[in-house]
């Protein structure tokens, strides 16, 4: 892993953190998201990373950096994993796509996009893949309510907003452990 770590450094530079390494698993930060693809590609053609095992997001809601993205891959041959992450502000909004390296980050990019509202430039569809199209909000952003948000479109989804008494993400306050907080596990007798 260290030769791999070498190789991306000399390659990329202060584009590249120091990695990071946290119970066996290799994390490296991109501080600039416009050489991602470059990074992707290295990786895939040069040290052999050919497996995109996931793409996933995370809002930093209330920090200037308040999205970042988080590419895991493989190289199937040694075993090894990477994992990238590119920082971002919400104005940026946007990060270049990795499909022309990996083709399976079609999917994951989309979901990205229509559950956080990420866009990455260079998608060949970027369109929703769960929300029907015309959403206009992104459900996974932290300051989307838990209960959701009324809709226009009768004829297309609930258009309520659920209660939160009783609901999946609400929990009782307790000085009991999880299991009592748990709204489903609510006719477990202690």
């Amino acid at each position: 892993m260290e030769e791999n770590i070498s190789a991306l450094i000399a390659e990329f530079g202060e584009t590249i953190s120091d990695p990071r390494v946290f119970r066996g698993e290799t994390s490296l930060e991109i501080r600039d998201a416009a050489c991602l693809p470059a990074v992707c590609g290295f990786l895939k053609q040069k040290l052999g990373f050919q497996f995109l095992v996931d793409i996933s997001s995370l809002d930093h809601w209330g920090e200037d950096l308040r999205f970042t993205v988080v590419y895991e891959v493989r190289n199937m041959d040694s075993g090894e994993n990477i994992r990238l992450r590119v920082s971002f502000t919400e104005e940026c909004g946007e990060i270049p796509s990795v499909t022309q390296v990996w083709p399976a980050a079609n999917w994951h990019e989309r979901e990205i996009f229509d559950m956080m509202g990420i866009r990455f430039s260079g998608h060949p569809d970027l369109r929703r893949i769960l929300m029907w199209e015309g959403y206009p909000y992104f459900p996974l952003r932290k300051d989307f309510p838990l209960s959701g948000k009324s809709t226009e479109m009768p004829d297309v989804a609930f258009t309520r907003q659920a209660p939160q008494e009783g609901g999946p993400f609400v929990t009782a306050p307790t000085e009991k452990s999880s299991v009592h907080r748990e709204p489903r596990a609510k006719t477990f007798e202690a």
